[in-house]
């Protein structure tokens, strides 16, 4: 019984670590969502290619034309899977 036991912790946690090992990534910089570069004042979504050298107004919290742009690209995504 320990046995069987044993079996079904080992196959649990090796689900666990596979799901949070797709869920982490490698850290390449082909994975990067954003780019913050201080010294040109630029911030860089790589997701949607959207770049704005308004970096201080970001670091402050004025996402707003990130959020748009992102909410845009988005819906315009789901629009192309629905038709």
């Amino acid at each position: 019984m320990s046995r069987l036991l044993a079996l079904k912790v080992e196959e649990h946690e090796a689900e666990i670590s596979k799901d949070r090992k797709s869920q982490v990534g490698s850290g390449d910089r082909s994975e990067k969502i954003r780019t913050y570069n201080f010294p040109q004042s630029r911030v860089t979504d790589h997701r949607i290619g959207l770049t704005l050298h308004k970096l201080d107004q970001v670091m402050e919290g004025d996402f707003d034309e990130i959020l748009d742009a992102l909410t845009a690209h988005f819906q315009a995504e789901a629009l192309k899977v629905k038709s």
